[in-house]
């Protein structure tokens, strides 16, 4: 499946993204649990694709994008470590539309993007919406979670060294992501959050391995910058469950800890492969 491309559309080049956590070994990322849960290998992180939208959607909306803009994906398919692929926006409202493809045309995500502060109506709040929704007493692997759990008060900061970190392998080094308090890139918003409040939000009934179904960004009062305090809360909005995988989705918001003005927020759909879990094994 892809996209017939428009003349106006506004195109990427091929990047070569690097699957930077190769070596956490039991997750999607590794080689040998990809492969034995019938991927190709180790996939790349939907949050490492996300990084080559950036200098699109400033074309689209220019600096105001990093303040009040929003990406929202849905990922199709998996990708493997420096697999060929670019990205692609055509200006829409009121929403832009996003997508990237692999060398083949293969449509590996797809999304929407707008810039005005808050958004509704994205890609991923659509997805989340159309879903069966299940109740967690009905699964297994997410057996211990409720639709309403919270968790807030939880300080983060981003550090100037990951960072670092992080730029020896993007794929879009922008001079933005540079200097004292920068700008952090998409992945790192997912960072942010995920490290900050996912653990104490919730916690599977065993282990099992996760992979990104969907990310939505959005900028409130932004951008995020590392070297900054924030105070993040987070709630479960909905489970449901694939005859592969059982789901959950949640929001988490950052508010900068000097102001308590919230600077960004993040919707999340996490998928835990069944084929994984004790639960669903024999």
């Amino acid at each position: 499946m892809s996209i017939a491309a428009q003349a106006n559309d506004i195109v990427g080049p091929f990047r070569t993204p690097v699957n930077s956590a190769a070596q956490a070994r039991g997750s999607i990322h590794d080689d040998a649990t990809a492969s034995k849960l019938g991927f190709r290998g180790g996939t790349v992180a939907g949050s490492i694709h996300m990084d080559q939208f950036p200098p699109l959607l400033v074309q689209l909306y220019g600096e105001d994008w990093w303040k009040k803009g929003d990406m929202s994906f849905y990922f199709r398919q998996a990708t493997v470590d420096r697999e060929r692929v670019r990205a692609f926006a055509r200006a829409g409202d009121p929403h832009a539309r996003l997508w990237m493809e692999n060398e083949a045309g293969a449509l590996i995500a797809e999304g929407t993007a707008s810039c005005r502060g808050h958004d509704e109506g994205t890609a991923v709040e659509n997805l989340m919406n159309g879903q069966a929704h299940s109740e967690g007493s009905a699964l297994r692997i997410l057996k211990n979670v409720r639709v309403g759990d919270e968790v807030s008060g939880v300080e983060a900061t981003i550090t100037r060294e990951e960072l670092d970190r992080r730029l020896e392998n993007i794929t879009e080094p922008l001079d933005v992501y540079q200097g004292a308090g920068a700008i952090v890139p998409p992945s790192m918003n997912v960072q942010l959050f995920r490290t900050s409040v996912q653990e104490q939000l919730y916690t599977t009934d065993g282990p099992a391995v996760g992979l990104f179904g969907a990310i939505e960004l959005q900028s409130i009062n932004g951008p995020v910058r590392s070297e900054t305090p924030y105070v993040l809360r987070a709630k479960v909005l909905a489970l449901s469950e694939s005859p592969k995988t059982e789901n959950v989705w949640y929001r988490a918001w950052a508010a900068d800890k000097a102001s308590g003005q919230d600077v960004g927020s993040m919707l999340m759909y996490l998928r835990y492969m069944k084929g994984s879990s004790k639960h669903w094994q024999g």
